[in-house]
Protein backbone atom coordinates (compact mmCIF):
# COMPACT_ATOMS: atom_id res chain seq x y z
CA UNK A 1 0.00 0.00 0.00
CA UNK A 2 1.80 3.77 -1.29
CA UNK A 3 0.38 6.76 0.65
CA UNK A 4 0.94 10.28 0.57
CA UNK A 5 2.86 10.58 -3.05
CA UNK A 6 2.07 14.43 -3.75
CA UNK A 7 5.43 16.40 -3.94
CA UNK A 8 6.66 17.15 -0.73
CA UNK A 9 8.35 20.36 -0.78
CA UNK A 10 5.91 22.96 -2.56
CA UNK A 11 8.52 26.10 -2.22
CA UNK A 12 10.80 24.93 -4.66
CA UNK A 13 10.05 21.85 -7.23
CA UNK A 14 12.54 20.06 -9.87
CA UNK A 15 11.39 17.43 -12.06
CA UNK A 16 13.85 14.89 -11.17
CA UNK A 17 12.85 12.96 -8.20
CA UNK A 18 11.36 9.59 -6.52
CA UNK A 19 9.08 9.03 -3.98
CA UNK A 20 10.54 6.80 -1.15
CA UNK A 21 6.76 6.20 0.71
CA UNK A 22 5.89 3.05 1.02
CA UNK A 23 6.23 -0.41 2.35
CA UNK A 24 9.62 -1.07 4.13
CA UNK A 25 10.76 -3.53 6.38
CA UNK A 26 10.85 -2.40 10.04
CA UNK A 27 11.84 -3.75 13.59
CA UNK A 28 12.11 -3.06 17.10
CA UNK A 29 15.14 -2.99 19.00
CA UNK A 30 13.97 -2.86 22.42
CA UNK A 31 17.89 -4.05 24.12
CA UNK A 32 19.46 -1.05 21.62
CA UNK A 33 21.44 -4.34 20.14
CA UNK A 34 20.88 -3.22 16.08
CA UNK A 35 24.44 -1.30 15.85
CA UNK A 36 26.19 -3.72 17.61
CA UNK A 37 25.02 -6.32 15.57
CA UNK A 38 25.42 -4.09 12.32
CA UNK A 39 21.54 -3.93 11.51
CA UNK A 40 22.35 -2.06 9.16
CA UNK A 41 23.81 -4.27 6.40
CA UNK A 42 21.96 -6.28 3.99
CA UNK A 43 21.90 -9.78 4.73
CA UNK A 44 19.51 -8.52 8.45
CA UNK A 45 16.42 -9.94 8.37
CA UNK A 46 13.54 -7.62 9.57
CA UNK A 47 10.66 -8.95 11.43
CA UNK A 48 7.84 -6.80 10.13
CA UNK A 49 6.10 -4.23 7.20
CA UNK A 50 5.73 -0.86 7.92
CA UNK A 51 4.21 1.56 5.34
CA UNK A 52 6.16 4.63 5.67
CA UNK A 53 5.46 7.75 6.64
CA UNK A 54 2.97 6.34 9.75
CA UNK A 55 4.87 5.97 12.85
CA UNK A 56 4.41 2.63 14.01
CA UNK A 57 2.03 3.95 16.68
CA UNK A 58 -0.48 4.40 14.01
CA UNK A 59 -3.18 2.35 12.46
CA UNK A 60 -2.24 3.18 8.55
CA UNK A 61 1.09 2.32 9.34
CA UNK A 62 0.16 -1.25 9.80
CA UNK A 63 1.47 -1.80 12.58
CA UNK A 64 -0.75 0.18 15.57
CA UNK A 65 1.33 -0.73 18.69
CA UNK A 66 1.13 2.41 21.28
CA UNK A 67 3.77 0.68 23.48
CA UNK A 68 7.29 2.09 24.16
CA UNK A 69 9.81 0.92 21.98
CA UNK A 70 12.81 3.10 21.92
CA UNK A 71 14.79 2.42 19.15
CA UNK A 72 13.52 1.24 15.71
CA UNK A 73 14.68 0.02 12.27
CA UNK A 74 13.60 0.96 8.79
CA UNK A 75 15.11 -0.78 5.59
CA UNK A 76 13.86 -0.48 1.82
CA UNK A 77 15.33 -1.41 -1.14
CA UNK A 78 15.17 0.91 -4.62
CA UNK A 79 16.75 1.90 -7.59
CA UNK A 80 18.10 4.94 -9.32
CA UNK A 81 15.53 5.84 -12.24
CA UNK A 82 16.97 6.30 -15.74
CA UNK A 83 16.62 10.29 -15.70
CA UNK A 84 18.25 10.57 -12.52
CA UNK A 85 21.79 8.29 -13.35
CA UNK A 86 24.75 10.40 -13.44
CA UNK A 87 23.67 13.03 -11.24
CA UNK A 88 24.36 14.18 -7.26
CA UNK A 89 21.46 12.02 -5.78
CA UNK A 90 19.98 14.17 -2.49
CA UNK A 91 18.20 11.71 0.22
CA UNK A 92 15.35 13.88 1.63
CA UNK A 93 13.54 13.16 5.07
CA UNK A 94 10.28 15.03 5.85
CA UNK A 95 10.02 14.58 9.08
CA UNK A 96 11.83 11.87 11.82
CA UNK A 97 11.28 11.53 15.36
CA UNK A 98 13.10 11.74 17.01
CA UNK A 99 17.48 11.17 16.64
CA UNK A 100 17.98 9.04 13.13
CA UNK A 101 21.00 7.81 11.86
CA UNK A 102 21.08 6.99 7.80
CA UNK A 103 23.08 4.33 6.10
CA UNK A 104 23.52 3.77 2.20
CA UNK A 105 24.54 0.04 1.41
CA UNK A 106 25.65 -0.71 4.96
CA UNK A 107 27.27 2.72 4.98
CA UNK A 108 26.70 5.70 7.53
CA UNK A 109 25.84 8.75 5.76
CA UNK A 110 24.72 11.24 8.11
CA UNK A 111 23.07 11.80 11.29
CA UNK A 112 20.21 14.20 12.65
CA UNK A 113 18.60 15.25 16.00
CA UNK A 114 15.05 16.83 15.94
CA UNK A 115 11.68 15.24 15.43
CA UNK A 116 10.08 18.21 13.13
CA UNK A 117 12.22 19.68 10.84
CA UNK A 118 13.56 18.62 7.67
CA UNK A 119 17.04 16.98 6.26
CA UNK A 120 18.86 15.89 3.53
CA UNK A 121 22.15 14.22 2.57
CA UNK A 122 23.85 13.91 -0.57
CA UNK A 123 24.73 9.99 -1.06
CA UNK A 124 25.87 9.85 -4.44
CA UNK A 125 29.35 8.62 -3.34
CA UNK A 126 27.34 5.57 -1.58
CA UNK A 127 26.06 4.15 -4.08
CA UNK A 128 26.60 0.80 -5.80
CA UNK A 129 25.82 -0.46 -9.22
CA UNK A 130 22.65 -1.86 -9.08
CA UNK A 131 19.75 -2.00 -6.13
CA UNK A 132 20.29 0.63 -3.31
CA UNK A 133 19.70 -0.57 0.25
CA UNK A 134 18.64 2.26 2.75
CA UNK A 135 18.39 1.63 6.43
CA UNK A 136 16.96 4.28 9.26
CA UNK A 137 18.00 3.77 12.77
CA UNK A 138 15.79 5.81 15.23
CA UNK A 139 15.98 6.55 18.97
CA UNK A 140 12.90 8.18 20.63
CA UNK A 141 12.81 8.19 24.17
CA UNK A 142 9.82 8.02 25.80
CA UNK A 143 10.38 9.06 28.70
CA UNK A 144 13.09 12.18 28.13
CA UNK A 145 11.42 15.44 29.30
CA UNK A 146 13.86 17.33 27.95
CA UNK A 147 13.37 16.79 24.33
CA UNK A 148 10.94 19.10 22.12
CA UNK A 149 7.82 16.40 22.52
CA UNK A 150 4.69 18.69 22.18
CA UNK A 151 1.87 16.78 23.15
CA UNK A 152 3.05 13.39 23.21
CA UNK A 153 2.83 12.38 26.24
CA UNK A 154 5.41 10.40 28.51
CA UNK A 155 3.30 7.45 29.79
CA UNK A 156 2.10 5.16 27.86
CA UNK A 157 -1.80 5.92 28.25
CA UNK A 158 -2.90 9.07 26.90
CA UNK A 159 -4.46 11.63 29.63
CA UNK A 160 -5.70 15.28 30.16
CA UNK A 161 -3.69 16.92 27.29
CA UNK A 162 -1.35 14.57 26.23
CA UNK A 163 -1.92 12.32 23.51
CA UNK A 164 0.03 8.71 21.98
CA UNK A 165 3.14 9.26 21.03
CA UNK A 166 4.93 9.61 17.46
CA UNK A 167 7.91 7.60 16.45
CA UNK A 168 10.70 7.75 13.66
CA UNK A 169 9.55 8.53 10.32
CA UNK A 170 6.31 10.55 10.03
CA UNK A 171 6.93 12.85 6.94
CA UNK A 172 7.67 11.99 3.27
CA UNK A 173 10.95 10.05 2.11
CA UNK A 174 12.32 10.68 -1.25
CA UNK A 175 15.13 11.57 -4.02
CA UNK A 176 15.84 14.31 -5.55
CA UNK A 177 18.58 14.25 -8.56
CA UNK A 178 20.63 17.50 -9.08
CA UNK A 179 23.87 18.50 -11.12
CA UNK A 180 26.95 19.46 -8.97
CA UNK A 181 26.70 22.83 -9.80
CA UNK A 182 22.95 23.55 -8.33
CA UNK A 183 20.68 25.80 -6.57
CA UNK A 184 20.96 25.26 -3.04
CA UNK A 185 18.97 27.68 -1.61
CA UNK A 186 16.26 30.71 -2.27
CA UNK A 187 14.28 32.99 -0.18
CA UNK A 188 12.03 35.27 -1.38
CA UNK A 189 11.52 38.51 1.34
CA UNK A 190 8.88 40.72 -0.17
CA UNK A 191 8.55 44.72 0.77
CA UNK A 192 4.98 45.79 -0.29
CA UNK A 193 5.86 49.63 0.99
CA UNK A 194 8.38 49.70 -2.39
CA UNK A 195 7.02 47.03 -4.31
CA UNK A 196 10.07 44.73 -4.40
CA UNK A 197 10.47 40.92 -4.13
CA UNK A 198 14.22 40.68 -2.49
CA UNK A 199 15.59 36.99 -3.61
CA UNK A 200 18.64 35.23 -2.13
CA UNK A 201 20.48 33.02 -3.70
CA UNK A 202 23.14 30.05 -2.56
CA UNK A 203 24.91 28.13 -5.38
CA UNK A 204 26.49 24.78 -4.52
CA UNK A 205 29.03 23.84 -7.11
CA UNK A 206 31.32 25.83 -9.11
CA UNK A 207 29.66 28.67 -9.83
CA UNK A 208 32.27 30.59 -11.93
CA UNK A 209 30.64 31.74 -15.61
CA UNK A 210 27.29 30.77 -14.83
CA UNK A 211 23.93 32.65 -14.88
CA UNK A 212 20.76 33.20 -12.54
CA UNK A 213 17.82 33.64 -14.65
CA UNK A 214 13.86 34.71 -13.10
CA UNK A 215 10.72 34.48 -14.68
CA UNK A 216 8.09 36.34 -12.78
CA UNK A 217 4.19 35.12 -13.33
CA UNK A 218 0.71 35.98 -12.32
CA UNK A 219 -1.53 34.18 -13.30
CA UNK A 220 0.34 32.99 -16.69
CA UNK A 221 0.75 36.76 -17.01
CA UNK A 222 4.26 37.60 -17.08
CA UNK A 223 5.80 40.20 -14.42
CA UNK A 224 9.47 40.29 -14.93
CA UNK A 225 12.39 38.54 -16.26
CA UNK A 226 16.10 39.06 -15.22
CA UNK A 227 19.51 37.28 -15.97
CA UNK A 228 22.31 37.44 -13.85
CA UNK A 229 25.81 36.82 -13.88
CA UNK A 230 27.04 34.62 -10.77
CA UNK A 231 30.49 36.25 -9.27
CA UNK A 232 30.37 33.93 -6.15
CA UNK A 233 28.10 31.43 -4.37
CA UNK A 234 25.62 34.05 -2.72
CA UNK A 235 23.73 36.68 -4.63
CA UNK A 236 20.43 38.74 -3.60
CA UNK A 237 18.32 40.42 -6.51
CA UNK A 238 15.63 42.90 -5.53
CA UNK A 239 12.87 43.32 -8.59
CA UNK A 240 10.44 46.14 -8.28
CA UNK A 241 7.03 44.84 -9.75
CA UNK A 242 5.57 48.02 -9.39
CA UNK A 243 6.90 49.24 -12.47
CA UNK A 244 6.34 46.46 -14.50
CA UNK A 245 3.45 45.35 -16.14
CA UNK A 246 1.50 44.02 -13.24
CA UNK A 247 1.14 48.06 -12.44
CA UNK A 248 0.32 49.22 -15.83
CA UNK A 249 -2.17 47.08 -16.59
CA UNK A 250 -3.99 48.23 -13.33
CA UNK A 251 -4.35 45.45 -10.96
CA UNK A 252 -2.23 46.90 -8.15
CA UNK A 253 -5.63 49.39 -7.90
CA UNK A 254 -7.71 46.44 -7.22
CA UNK A 255 -5.02 45.28 -4.52
CA UNK A 256 -2.47 42.61 -5.64
CA UNK A 257 -0.80 41.80 -2.16
CA UNK A 258 -1.76 38.04 -0.37
CA UNK A 259 -4.20 37.77 2.38
CA UNK A 260 -6.82 35.59 3.42
CA UNK A 261 -9.66 37.25 1.71
CA UNK A 262 -7.34 37.96 -1.59
CA UNK A 263 -4.40 35.46 -1.30
CA UNK A 264 -3.07 36.66 -4.87
CA UNK A 265 0.23 34.22 -5.48
CA UNK A 266 3.82 34.95 -7.70
CA UNK A 267 4.99 32.08 -9.63
CA UNK A 268 8.70 31.83 -10.09
CA UNK A 269 10.87 30.13 -12.85
CA UNK A 270 14.40 29.97 -11.81
CA UNK A 271 17.06 28.60 -13.84
CA UNK A 272 20.66 28.37 -13.33
CA UNK A 273 22.71 28.35 -16.83
CA UNK A 274 26.19 27.85 -18.58
CA UNK A 275 26.12 29.30 -21.78
CA UNK A 276 22.99 27.77 -23.92
CA UNK A 277 23.22 25.05 -20.93
CA UNK A 278 20.34 24.43 -17.88
CA UNK A 279 22.37 23.21 -14.98
CA UNK A 280 19.44 23.38 -12.66
CA UNK A 281 15.41 24.65 -13.02
CA UNK A 282 13.31 25.25 -10.25
CA UNK A 283 9.76 26.14 -10.07
CA UNK A 284 8.42 28.02 -6.28
CA UNK A 285 5.92 31.00 -5.52
CA UNK A 286 5.70 33.83 -3.37
CA UNK A 287 3.00 36.07 -1.74
CA UNK A 288 3.51 40.11 -0.85
CA UNK A 289 2.61 40.59 1.86
CA UNK A 290 3.64 42.57 5.56
CA UNK A 291 2.75 42.15 8.82
CA UNK A 292 3.41 44.48 11.83
CA UNK A 293 1.68 45.77 14.87
CA UNK A 294 1.18 50.01 15.23
CA UNK A 295 -1.23 51.26 18.00
CA UNK A 296 -1.90 48.39 19.67
CA UNK A 297 -3.13 46.73 16.52
CA UNK A 298 -1.53 44.08 13.91
CA UNK A 299 -1.33 44.96 10.70
CA UNK A 300 -2.37 42.96 7.62
CA UNK A 301 -0.59 44.70 4.53
CA UNK A 302 -0.64 48.13 6.48
CA UNK A 303 -3.86 48.09 7.53
CA UNK A 304 -5.66 47.19 10.86
CA UNK A 305 -6.74 43.61 10.70
CA UNK A 306 -8.85 41.45 13.17
CA UNK A 307 -7.25 37.45 13.83
CA UNK A 308 -10.37 34.97 14.06
CA UNK A 309 -7.43 32.02 14.55
CA UNK A 310 -8.99 28.50 16.20
CA UNK A 311 -6.04 26.35 17.69
CA UNK A 312 -5.60 23.61 15.18
CA UNK A 313 -3.08 20.61 16.61
CA UNK A 314 -2.84 18.81 13.44
CA UNK A 315 -3.88 15.02 14.82
CA UNK A 316 -5.38 12.54 12.59
CA UNK A 317 -7.29 9.27 14.18
CA UNK A 318 -5.62 7.11 11.79
CA UNK A 319 -2.44 8.64 11.53
CA UNK A 320 -1.41 10.92 14.34
CA UNK A 321 0.78 13.69 13.45
CA UNK A 322 0.86 12.57 9.51
CA UNK A 323 -2.14 13.56 7.68
CA UNK A 324 -3.64 10.41 5.97
CA UNK A 325 -3.70 12.40 2.40
CA UNK A 326 -2.65 15.66 0.84
CA UNK A 327 -6.69 16.08 0.53
CA UNK A 328 -6.80 16.08 4.33
CA UNK A 329 -4.77 19.23 4.75
CA UNK A 330 -6.65 20.82 2.90
CA UNK A 331 -9.63 19.82 3.77
CA UNK A 332 -9.21 21.29 7.71
CA UNK A 333 -8.21 24.46 6.05
CA UNK A 334 -11.65 24.64 4.23
CA UNK A 335 -13.38 23.75 6.75
CA UNK A 336 -11.79 26.49 9.14
CA UNK A 337 -12.53 28.57 6.33
CA UNK A 338 -16.30 27.85 6.22
CA UNK A 339 -16.81 28.28 9.94
CA UNK A 340 -15.03 31.73 9.38
CA UNK A 341 -11.66 31.67 10.61
CA UNK A 342 -8.99 33.43 9.25
CA UNK A 343 -6.41 31.87 10.24
CA UNK A 344 -5.11 29.10 12.74
CA UNK A 345 -2.43 28.24 15.52
CA UNK A 346 -0.41 25.23 14.93
CA UNK A 347 -0.08 24.19 17.91
CA UNK A 348 2.64 21.86 19.57
CA UNK A 349 3.68 21.00 16.44
CA UNK A 350 5.62 21.82 13.50
CA UNK A 351 3.05 20.86 10.62
CA UNK A 352 4.09 19.15 6.54
CA UNK A 353 5.09 21.42 4.27
CA UNK A 354 2.13 20.45 2.18
CA UNK A 355 -0.20 22.25 5.13
CA UNK A 356 1.76 25.34 4.42
CA UNK A 357 0.98 25.23 1.03
CA UNK A 358 -2.48 24.97 0.70
CA UNK A 359 -2.30 28.12 2.78
CA UNK A 360 -0.75 29.85 1.27
CA UNK A 361 -3.29 28.86 -1.86
CA UNK A 362 -6.54 29.42 -0.45
CA UNK A 363 -6.04 32.10 2.29
CA UNK A 364 -5.28 31.33 5.75
CA UNK A 365 -3.01 32.71 8.35
CA UNK A 366 -0.69 30.48 10.43
CA UNK A 367 0.84 31.17 13.64
CA UNK A 368 4.04 28.97 13.56
CA UNK A 369 4.32 26.67 16.89
CA UNK A 370 7.26 24.27 17.92
CA UNK A 371 7.05 21.36 19.92
CA UNK A 372 7.94 21.73 23.67
CA UNK A 373 10.05 20.23 25.54
CA UNK A 374 8.00 19.97 29.31
CA UNK A 375 10.96 20.61 31.73
CA UNK A 376 14.33 23.03 31.64
CA UNK A 377 17.88 22.01 31.00
CA UNK A 378 20.55 23.68 29.22
CA UNK A 379 20.22 20.75 26.57
CA UNK A 380 16.69 21.50 26.18
CA UNK A 381 17.60 24.80 24.99
CA UNK A 382 19.93 23.77 22.74
CA UNK A 383 17.44 21.25 21.23
CA UNK A 384 14.95 23.96 21.03
CA UNK A 385 16.91 26.50 19.43
CA UNK A 386 18.52 24.02 17.03
CA UNK A 387 14.67 23.15 15.64
CA UNK A 388 14.04 27.17 15.48
CA UNK A 389 16.87 27.29 12.94
CA UNK A 390 15.85 24.67 10.91
CA UNK A 391 12.20 25.87 11.17
CA UNK A 392 13.20 29.07 9.75
CA UNK A 393 15.47 27.49 7.29
CA UNK A 394 12.53 25.47 6.00
CA UNK A 395 9.31 27.15 6.32
CA UNK A 396 10.43 31.02 5.84
CA UNK A 397 8.80 31.34 2.26
CA UNK A 398 5.70 30.66 3.28
CA UNK A 399 3.50 33.92 2.99
CA UNK A 400 0.63 32.35 5.14
CA UNK A 401 2.92 32.23 8.36
CA UNK A 402 2.62 35.82 10.02
CA UNK A 403 3.95 34.69 13.69
CA UNK A 404 6.30 32.54 15.10
CA UNK A 405 5.70 31.44 18.68
CA UNK A 406 8.56 29.60 20.26
CA UNK A 407 7.19 28.90 24.12
CA UNK A 408 3.37 27.81 25.08
CA UNK A 409 2.84 28.49 28.82
CA UNK A 410 5.64 28.66 30.35
CA UNK A 411 6.50 24.88 29.25
CA UNK A 412 10.22 24.67 29.03
CA UNK A 413 10.25 27.38 31.30
CA UNK A 414 8.15 26.18 34.11
CA UNK A 415 10.06 29.03 36.76
CA UNK A 416 10.33 31.66 34.54
CA UNK A 417 8.70 34.08 37.11
CA UNK A 418 11.43 33.74 39.79
CA UNK A 419 14.19 31.99 37.41
CA UNK A 420 16.79 34.52 35.67
CA UNK A 421 17.94 32.11 33.51
CA UNK A 422 15.04 31.15 32.15
CA UNK A 423 13.98 34.77 31.31
CA UNK A 424 17.17 35.30 29.18
CA UNK A 425 15.84 31.66 27.66
CA UNK A 426 12.71 33.52 26.91
CA UNK A 427 14.46 36.71 25.74
CA UNK A 428 16.50 35.19 24.03
CA UNK A 429 14.18 33.04 21.34
CA UNK A 430 12.40 36.21 20.58
CA UNK A 431 15.39 37.86 20.08
CA UNK A 432 17.05 34.84 17.83
CA UNK A 433 14.13 34.49 16.00
CA UNK A 434 13.52 37.87 15.15
CA UNK A 435 17.67 37.93 13.98
CA UNK A 436 16.43 35.04 11.31
CA UNK A 437 13.92 36.85 10.34
CA UNK A 438 12.53 40.42 10.13
CA UNK A 439 9.18 39.81 8.26
CA UNK A 440 7.14 38.36 10.99
CA UNK A 441 5.57 38.42 14.47
CA UNK A 442 7.33 36.87 17.25
CA UNK A 443 5.52 35.97 20.78
CA UNK A 444 7.71 35.22 23.67
CA UNK A 445 5.70 32.87 25.97
CA UNK A 446 2.13 32.50 24.61
CA UNK A 447 -0.21 32.49 27.36
CA UNK A 448 1.02 34.34 30.30
CA UNK A 449 4.29 35.00 32.06
CA UNK A 450 5.41 37.11 28.55
CA UNK A 451 8.94 38.91 28.50
CA UNK A 452 10.10 41.03 25.69
CA UNK A 453 6.57 39.92 23.41
CA UNK A 454 5.18 41.49 19.73
CA UNK A 455 2.05 40.20 21.00
CA UNK A 456 0.03 40.36 24.33
CA UNK A 457 -0.82 36.67 23.88
CA UNK A 458 -3.63 35.79 26.67
CA UNK A 459 -5.12 32.08 27.78
CA UNK A 460 -8.16 32.04 29.65
CA UNK A 461 -10.67 29.30 29.80
CA UNK A 462 -12.69 30.73 32.90
CA UNK A 463 -16.27 31.43 31.04
CA UNK A 464 -17.60 28.89 33.15
CA UNK A 465 -20.94 26.60 32.38
CA UNK A 466 -23.99 28.25 30.88
CA UNK A 467 -25.61 28.60 34.52
CA UNK A 468 -22.70 29.95 36.05
CA UNK A 469 -23.60 33.47 35.81
CA UNK A 470 -21.20 34.88 38.24
CA UNK A 471 -18.05 33.24 36.74
CA UNK A 472 -19.01 34.11 33.08
CA UNK A 473 -19.49 37.84 34.09
CA UNK A 474 -16.54 37.68 35.72
CA UNK A 475 -14.50 36.11 32.50
CA UNK A 476 -16.74 38.67 30.76
CA UNK A 477 -15.51 41.86 32.61
CA UNK A 478 -12.34 40.57 32.58
CA UNK A 479 -11.85 41.27 28.68
CA UNK A 480 -13.19 44.65 28.81
CA UNK A 481 -10.31 46.84 28.66
CA UNK A 482 -6.82 46.73 28.67
CA UNK A 483 -6.27 47.26 32.31
CA UNK A 484 -8.67 44.32 33.20
CA UNK A 485 -6.84 41.79 30.82
CA UNK A 486 -3.14 43.13 32.02
CA UNK A 487 -4.03 42.50 35.56
CA UNK A 488 -6.01 39.03 34.91
CA UNK A 489 -4.61 35.89 36.98
CA UNK A 490 -6.70 33.44 34.24
CA UNK A 491 -4.02 30.41 35.79
CA UNK A 492 -3.06 31.83 38.28
CA UNK A 493 -0.05 33.24 36.43
CA UNK A 494 0.59 37.12 36.46
CA UNK A 495 0.37 38.07 32.13
CA UNK A 496 3.71 39.24 32.38
CA UNK A 497 6.67 38.15 34.08
CA UNK A 498 8.61 39.77 36.79
CA UNK A 499 10.79 42.93 35.19
CA UNK A 500 8.29 42.70 32.25
CA UNK A 501 5.25 44.94 31.32
CA UNK A 502 3.02 45.54 28.87
CA UNK A 503 4.29 48.11 26.50
CA UNK A 504 1.31 48.83 24.12
CA UNK A 505 1.72 45.36 22.02
CA UNK A 506 -1.24 44.60 20.44
CA UNK A 507 -3.56 42.01 23.10
CA UNK A 508 -5.35 38.63 21.95
CA UNK A 509 -6.80 36.19 23.64
CA UNK A 510 -4.99 33.25 22.01
CA UNK A 511 -6.83 30.15 23.82
CA UNK A 512 -10.37 29.94 25.04
CA UNK A 513 -13.55 28.22 24.78
CA UNK A 514 -12.93 24.26 24.45
CA UNK A 515 -16.69 23.61 24.95
CA UNK A 516 -16.66 19.63 25.08
CA UNK A 517 -19.78 17.66 23.28
CA UNK A 518 -19.80 14.31 23.02
CA UNK A 519 -20.74 12.58 19.78
CA UNK A 520 -21.49 9.04 19.28
CA UNK A 521 -19.54 6.38 21.64
CA UNK A 522 -17.04 8.92 22.17
CA UNK A 523 -15.74 9.76 25.86
CA UNK A 524 -13.57 12.74 26.87
CA UNK A 525 -13.47 15.90 28.35
CA UNK A 526 -14.27 19.81 27.59
CA UNK A 527 -13.45 22.40 29.32
CA UNK A 528 -17.34 22.79 30.10
CA UNK A 529 -19.94 20.47 28.59
CA UNK A 530 -23.14 20.31 26.42
CA UNK A 531 -25.08 17.70 25.35
CA UNK A 532 -26.33 18.43 21.70
CA UNK A 533 -25.76 20.33 19.00
CA UNK A 534 -28.42 23.45 20.00
CA UNK A 535 -26.66 24.04 23.12
CA UNK A 536 -23.57 23.89 21.78
CA UNK A 537 -23.99 26.93 19.35
CA UNK A 538 -25.66 28.70 22.40
CA UNK A 539 -22.77 28.10 24.41
CA UNK A 540 -20.16 29.20 21.70
CA UNK A 541 -22.28 32.37 21.25
CA UNK A 542 -22.45 32.88 24.72
CA UNK A 543 -18.35 32.90 24.69
CA UNK A 544 -17.75 34.82 21.76
CA UNK A 545 -20.15 37.74 22.43
CA UNK A 546 -17.90 38.21 25.59
CA UNK A 547 -15.10 38.24 23.64
CA UNK A 548 -16.85 40.81 21.08
CA UNK A 549 -17.35 43.21 24.20
CA UNK A 550 -14.06 44.05 24.60
CA UNK A 551 -12.67 47.59 23.38
CA UNK A 552 -9.14 46.07 23.62
CA UNK A 553 -8.61 42.53 22.10
CA UNK A 554 -7.42 42.96 18.69
CA UNK A 555 -8.50 39.20 17.74
CA UNK A 556 -8.51 35.54 19.23
CA UNK A 557 -7.61 31.91 18.75
CA UNK A 558 -10.25 29.68 19.54
CA UNK A 559 -9.72 26.44 21.29
CA UNK A 560 -10.29 24.29 19.23
CA UNK A 561 -11.05 22.74 15.75
CA UNK A 562 -11.25 18.88 16.21
CA UNK A 563 -11.22 17.07 18.92
CA UNK A 564 -7.84 15.08 20.02
CA UNK A 565 -7.85 11.62 21.15
CA UNK A 566 -9.33 12.27 25.19
CA UNK A 567 -10.30 15.47 24.25
CA UNK A 568 -13.57 16.48 22.73
CA UNK A 569 -13.81 20.35 22.69
CA UNK A 570 -13.41 20.67 18.92
CA UNK A 571 -15.89 22.52 16.53
CA UNK A 572 -15.41 19.06 14.73
CA UNK A 573 -15.35 15.21 16.00
CA UNK A 574 -11.77 13.47 15.30
CA UNK A 575 -12.73 12.38 12.19
CA UNK A 576 -13.59 15.72 10.19
CA UNK A 577 -17.05 15.68 11.76
CA UNK A 578 -19.21 18.84 12.56
CA UNK A 579 -20.68 19.08 15.43
CA UNK A 580 -23.15 21.28 14.29
CA UNK A 581 -24.42 23.77 11.57
CA UNK A 582 -21.14 25.20 10.13
CA UNK A 583 -22.60 27.99 8.56
CA UNK A 584 -24.10 29.07 12.22
CA UNK A 585 -20.32 28.95 13.18
CA UNK A 586 -19.63 31.15 10.98
CA UNK A 587 -22.94 33.64 11.83
CA UNK A 588 -21.12 34.23 15.03
CA UNK A 589 -17.84 34.46 14.21
CA UNK A 590 -19.06 37.48 11.77
CA UNK A 591 -20.66 38.98 14.48
CA UNK A 592 -17.47 40.89 15.20
CA UNK A 593 -17.31 42.27 11.20
CA UNK A 594 -20.79 43.01 11.17
CA UNK A 595 -20.51 45.09 14.72
CA UNK A 596 -23.89 43.24 16.30
CA UNK A 597 -22.13 43.00 19.08
CA UNK A 598 -21.31 45.97 21.03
Amino acid sequence: MTFRQEYPRPQLIRKDWLNLNGEWDFDFDDQNSGLEEKWFEKEREYKQKINVPFAYQTELSGINDPTFHDWVWYRREFDIPDSMVGKQILLHFGAVDYRSMVFINGNLVGSHEGGHTSFSFDITNYLIEGTQSVVVRVEDPSKDETIPRGKQYWIEKSAAIWYTRTTGIWQTVWLEAVNKTHIKKVRFTPDIDNGDITIDFEIAGEYVNKKVEIDITYKDEHVANETIKIHENYLKRSINLYNRKIFRTGFHHVGWNWTPENPNLFDVKIRLLEEDSVLDEINSYFGMRKIHTENGMVYLNNRPYYQKLVLDQGYWPEGLLTAPTDQALKQDIELAKEMGFNGCRKHQKVEDPRFLYWADKLGFLVWGECAASPSYSEDAVARLTKEWFEIIERDYNHPCIVTWVPINESWGVPDISNNSQQKHHSLAMYHIIHSLDKTRLVISNDGWELTKTDICAIHNYNHGHKDEVDKYNEFRSSLVTTENLLHSKPAGRNIYTLGFTHSGEPILLTEFGGIGYKVGDESGWGYTSVSNAEDYLADYERVMKAVYASSSLHGYCYTQLTDVEQEINGLLTYDRKPKCDLQKIRKINDMWHLNIVK
